[in-house]
């Protein structure tokens, strides 16, 4: 295929070539082979014009995948199109829309993307198609005032977002009237990304969006794409809302591409907290591979967790390359969410155009967004599922060439158990995205909205649930929020109540970070992590740059911080509670000889207050505990349980933990922090979607509990997965403890990096001994 095949291996024994004598971190080296392309004809109804245009961008034969998906959606069938990155998606729905376009002059079709990035790019890709009288054009929160209007009358293809289709054009639908009445399509990008409670408000609002169409009289063809999924089909029908026929065999080609496990070595003379032993960063050793590629003149994007990762590792990969020629760190940069859109758009075009060799990026480049040949990409941290794994995997070699991808593990049990089962990460299928229309904590707001646009009736209930959507609008008619009438349901105020439901589930607004000397804006954080991260005495990093935050204001939404470059980090200091609202299910199993484990699924409340921060060296080394004064919050969600009958844990003999009472906190509240990490093997979730809560003695059970729980507003279907997989998940978890290295506890097994007591008590051994005794119960 005229790439080499060696190439990933060329580059990889170049980042190997700096790691210190006696260090060996690969952990597995697989190579993937390259795949051979199928190209077919066009299209006998592809219009002649749009055919010349894709043949004038280079395009001579389109992939087998992209003309069986566009047939599809030209004969008027739903599609999904579940192919790798960079399988050239794009052509799919571009060829059956445009088609239609040239057709009907008057015809008219919507793109969606979870991201205004992609939704940029791929607007400036259609544009250089040159085809005639289609006039795309953006309507985004970044689309000036005076733009919209013209782009509401005379825009036949709006390229635009969930959050704009809520806020801004559902509400506003009269305005849209014609728009409305002449689409043909609507082309939903990315949709592997709409899962849990932002997928939930996304499937809804797209019943929304059907419904508004058919008040217009129009019943537009739907056409998905994604990432490799499984069962793509039901995925995308769930959160449509029509049937979708699946696409999934891929006719692009694929160069060969090297996939590198890797471990960072334990860090000599250094204990993180309660004397565990450390390993070097995920982040630290991304920056160093990440210098090494820009040193190769290898284009490479390295994917970190965090916002502040991402800086950090992209300073790393500066302070390196700056020993090396002073032209190297302008070669480098960070790219995360809460940048403002202009330096976004500036980071965006110097990658394109090759002025930047490297960047740290969090998963805001993972969707989308064309970057073209990339030589390299280091995953540092598993980014919570196998289809964002994947995708990220996927930016490199986008051109067919051999290419090389470097997994490296953060300290965490998941990282830890992937890189040692090697078949975990290559061999395993990707998950199905986890979606719950039926959640009443998305379903009532989602109601209210619609009754807002077109006044609910009874025929137009099974779009939302059907029993389910009756019983919420009982309760919305019933608290006033909604006005029962002989012919359907009122929304009766002024105001939209569009403004006020927050489809990504972040809480609410942004809130805004402001410098306190210049009034200059830096970027936004979620309102719900606000409390966590810029705390007053936090430090903040922006562009590189360190910031130290003087007050937040949760009623204003500001944080203010001033400059500053301190010696520490800081991180919270949390206390949780939680309590058992509503039990949905509980079945106990009896062990033998007596003593009982219940396992549990139902609703929860679970109340936290971040009360203090510790101040940090970069040893590790603790300098203080600073107090502070910040408001408790409540969040009732959907948690998974199992309580354990005291006499297993401490009684003696057969299947009996044989545990002293003085350990259970410290073994429990292991159990959890493990479980909470191996939890993204058996549900599409990153271990931040979720959060957990043990016990020695629950007041609600009675007995030893340990909580998981999702971290999102009446769940988003991540207990329900472990709860049905909960005896391969436990069984996991306890492999995941017994196989670590360390004696007493470390990151890679029990230790968390959100715990909020510090990760004290934690008692690794009693953990094994508990999850052995809770397996021995359970049925097989």
């Amino acid at each position: 295929m005229g790439a080499e095949p060696d190439r990933g291996v060329r580059l990889l024994r170049r980042v190997l070539a700096g790691v210190p004598t006696g260090e060996d971190p690969l952990t597995h080296v697989a190579e993937l082979p390259e795949r051979a392309a199928a190209a077919v004809d066009w299209p006998a109804w592809a219009d002649e014009r749009v055919v010349a245009a894709f043949r004038g961008c280079g395009v001579d034969r389109p992939w087998s995948h992209q003309v069986e998906a566009a047939s599809h959606a030209h004969a008027g069938r739903s599609v999904v199109l579940a192919t790798g990155t960079a399988s050239g998606k794009s052509l799919a729905y571009q060829l059956p829309v445009l088609t239609a376009l040239a057709a009907d002059p008057k015809a008219t079709a919507l793109y969606l993307s979870p991201t205004k990035a992609l939704g940029a790019d791929q607007l400036r890709a259609l544009r250089g198609l040159g085809v005639d009288d289609v006039r795309p054009a953006a309507f985004d929160g970044d689309t000036p005032l005076v733009e919209r209007d013209w782009v509401r009358a005379h825009s036949r293809w709006v390229f635009t977002n969930p959050d704009m289709l809520h806020r801004g054009v559902l509400p506003a639908h009269e305005r849209w009237a014609m728009f409305f009445r002449r689409l043909r399509y609507v082309v939903v990008d990315e949709c592997h990304s709409y899962r849990g409670v932002f997928g939930s408000h996304v499937a809804l609002l797209l019943r929304r969006l059907r419904r508004v169409c058919r008040r217009y009289g129009s019943d537009p063809v739907f056409v998905l794409a994604s990432a490799t999924v499984s069962d793509p089909a039901t995925s995308a029908s769930r959160l449509s809302g029509v049937d979708c026929v699946a696409v999934t065999e891929d006719g692009s080609p694929r160069g060969a591409r090297t996939v590198a496990l890797w471990e960072p070595p334990l860090l000599d003379a250094v204990t993180g907290e309660n004397g565990a032993p450390v390993r070097r960063s995920a982040g630290a050793e991304a920056a160093r591979i990440l210098a090494d590629m820009v040193i190769e003149g290898a284009r490479t994007l390295a994917f970190v967790r965090s916002r502040l990762g991402a800086e950090l590792t992209a300073l790393g990969a500066k302070r390196i390359l700056a020993d090396v020629a002073a032209d190297l760190p302008d070669r480098v940069a960070a790219y995360r969410a809460g940048f403002l859109p202009e330096e976004r758009r500036e980071l965006e075009h110097a990658l394109a155009d090759g002025r930047l060799l490297g960047v740290a990026s969090t998963n805001a480049l993972e969707l989308g967004v064309d970057i073209a040949g990339l030589d390299a990409v280091v995953v540092a941290g598993f980014p919570g599922t196998l289809a964002s794994f994947w995708q990220q995997a996927g930016r490199a070699g986008r051109a067919g060439d051999g290419s090389l991808v470097v997994f490296v593990a953060r300290d965490d049990p998941l990282d830890t158990y992937l890189v040692h089962h090697p078949k975990a990460v290559l061999d395993k299928p990707v998950e199905a995205t986890v979606t719950d229309p039926g959640n009443p904590y998305v379903l009532a707001p989602q109601l209210v909205c619609a009754a807002a646009e077109l006044p609910l009736t009874p025929d137009c209930l099974p779009d939302f649930g059907g029993a389910a959507a009756e019983r919420v609008l009982a309760d919305l008619t019933a608290e006033g929020t909604l006005r029962r009438r002989p012919n359907g349901w009122y929304w009766t105020q002024r105001d939209r109540p569009h403004g006020a439901v927050d489809i990504r589930g972040t809480g609410g607004d942004q809130i805004a970070v402001v410098e306190t000397d210049s009034g200059r804006m830096l970027g936004t954080v979620n309102p719900g992590s606000a409390c966590a991260t810029v705390h007053p005495g936090a430090v903040y990093l922006h562009q590189g740059h360190s910031y130290v935050v003087d007050d937040l204001d949760l009623d204003a939404g500001l944080a203010m911080v001033h400059a500053e470059t301190p010696d520490w980090s800081t991180s919270p200091r949390e206390l949780v509670d939680i309590t058992i609202l509503h039990t949905q299910s509980a079945v106990e199993h009896q062990a033998p000889g007596g003593g009982t484990v219940t396992v549990c699924l139902g609703d929860v409340a679970v109340t936290s207050q971040v009360v203090a921060y510790l101040r940090k060296l970069p040893t590790g080394e603790v300098l203080d505990q600073i107090p502070l004064d910040l408001p408790e919050n409540t969040l009732t969600t959907k948690a998974v349980w199992y309580t354990v009958s005291e006499d297993l844990l401490v009684g003696k003999g057969p299947h009996r933990a044989g545990l002293k009472r003085s350990q259970l906190p410290g073994a429990l509240h292991a159990a959890e922090h493990a479980a909470i990490g191996l939890l993204p093997l058996f549900a599409t979730c990153d271990r931040w979607d979720i959060g957990g809560v043990s016990t020695a003695l629950h007041p609600d059970t009675g007995h030893p509990t340990v909580f998981v729980h999702d971290a999102h507003p009446g769940g988003a279907g991540f207990a329900d997965r472990g709860h049905a997989a909960l005896r391969p998940w436990l069984h996991a978890t306890r492999h995941a403890i017994a196989a670590c290295d360390c004696r007493e506890g470390c990151p890679s097994c029990v230790q968390s990096p959100k715990c909020g007591n510090g990760n004290d008590p934690l008692d690794k051994h009693a953990a094994i001994a508990v999850l052995t005794t809770v397996l021995a119960t359970l049925p097989s």
